[in-house]
């Protein structure tokens, strides 16, 4: 019983009516209200010299990216047809009860929210800057869930209302469930706020109302997912969920995007095996796999005049 009046809570907090469903430095800067600049470039895979192009005389050198890689990071892809591996998961996992240091602006459910530390992190900061705008009712509803949870959950709720281990994004630790403590989240202005203001901290919506038809899953104005930034700007501007995104990177192989006067190079590298890409030597990246079939280099390219 007590087990129905939990799972009640959060479906009225949520408002849900279906589905629950290397010198490496982190580039996740908080824009101004810019639309980003987005310029697509094809390259010939082994040509090393795109990297520090652009007028810049940035030297580059090569890492070897295994197969394993395309598993692991900030973009995977993870629905119904790509599950999350375990090595997907967000090493950095913690109970947010017992961090005071994450838990600022806003309030968790229960006393057993999860999530990865950087995420929270940029949760904490996107919530802080709503309140300077009077939006500060936010609570955490669901966060990272482990296999065996998500398996439990899945029996019990059945497929109407949960997906199996695996097919959930909070089995990696980057998505979570947002609620409000005001009303459910389609009418409360936390909802409204972070529909328009997720992206300057890295987050998506994962489920809009317009991308069902793309992403599978009805409208979830409560689920929200850390992919990083520039990606989140990118993904605002074009209106693409993240699948639609997914396919544009490799159809483009190599974007370049300038937002508040940064640039941002972003290459997609596909892997069958272990293949030697170029990075900058001294400049920041990041370098994500997509869960499919490749990874993904963000460069940060610094100031454009």
């Amino acid at each position: 019983m007590k087990k129905w009046v939990f799972l009640l809570l959060i479906l009225c907090c949520l408002g849900i009516a279906g589905n629950i469903f290397m010198n490496q430095a982190p580039m996740n800067r908080a824009p101004m209200n810019q639309a980003p600049k987005v310029e697509s470039e094809k390259y010939h895979q082994n040509h090393k010299d795109h990297i520090g192009k652009r007028g810049t005389s940035e030297s580059t050198k090569t890492v070897t990216i295994t197969k394993e890689q395309i598993y692991q990071g900030n973009l995977l892809l993870i629905n119904s047809k790509y599950p999350v591996r375990q090595e997907g998961v967000k090493s950095d996992i913690v109970n947010l009860s017992i961090h005071n240091e994450l838990v600022k602006g806003y309030g968790l459910l229960d006393k057993n929210i999860y999530l990865s530390k950087e995420v929270a992190q940029k949760f904490s900061e996107m919530v802080n800057d709503a309140e300077k705008e009077g939006v500060n009712h936010f609570l955490i509803v669901s966060g990272y869930r482990t296999f065996s949870e998500q398996n439990k959950l899945y029996e019990e709720m059945g497929p109407s209302y949960a997906l199996p281990a695996g097919y959930s994004e909070h089995n990696s630790g980057l998505a979570l469930d947002v609620g409000s403590s005001l009303t459910k989240m389609e009418r409360a202005p936390e909802g409204k706020w972070l529909k328009e203001n997720a992206w300057k901290f890295g987050f998506i919506l994962r489920y809009p109302k317009d991308k069902t038809d793309v992403t599978g899953i009805q409208y979830e104005p409560w689920h929200i997912r850390y992919v990083g930034f520039p990606h989140s700007a990118i993904m605002k501007e074009k209106n693409f969920a993240l699948e639609e995104y997914m396919g544009f990177l490799k159809e483009q192989k190599s974007i370049t995007t300038t937002i508040d006067h940064q640039v941002y190079k972003i290459f997609y590298y596909p892997i069958s095996q272990n293949t030697k890409i170029p990075v900058p030597a001294n400049g920041q990246y990041e370098i994500s796999g997509n869960n499919m079939d490749g990874v993904i280099v963000t460069v940060y390219s610094g100031k454009q005049d």
